[in-house]
């Protein structure tokens, strides 16, 4: 939880505005068609209790503790999108996902990032299709 705080303060001094570009369901279908890849964030345990979107790549960034390790995903990330390539975020509700994105966007140069704003919980709300992890 320390390191989650952490990673807060350090975007505190951002502007409000954000590059960062919020998505819906629509706009997710929309750019998954395009090629563009969504990684899943959530932990093992979240995917198998619900389900994932297809196609997704599960790279976890925060464990159970809020706990994460940077240079780690970003090894992991690195075969699916760099930093001059989209690719969308999705969590739980769109919380993790929304941290992430906007530190990847504001400290680390990511050029296009989409956050899913309500996450897989939206998505399955409005009974899109999951597959098993």
């Amino acid at each position: 939880m320390r390191k989650l705080l952490f990673l807060l303060v350090l975007l505190l001094p951002l502007p409000v505005v954000a590059a960062v570009t919020n998505i819906d369901n629509a706009e997710l279908e929309k750019l998954m068609s395009e090629g563009v890849p969504v990684i899943d964030i959530r932990r093992a345990e979240e995917w198998r209790q619900t389900g994932v979107v297809k196609g997704s790549h599960l790279i976890t960034f925060f464990d159970k503790r809020g706990n994460y390790n940077v240079p780690a995903w970003l090894e992991k990330l690195a075969p699916i999108a760099g930093k001059d390539q989209p690719f969308i975020l999705i969590c739980r509700t769109g919380n993790r996902t929304g941290i992430l994105s906007n530190f990847l966007d504001k400290k680390l140069g990511y050029a296009k990032v989409y956050n899913v704003r309500k996450g897989i919980t939206d998505w399955i709300a409005k009974g899109k299709p999951v597959v098993k992890p």
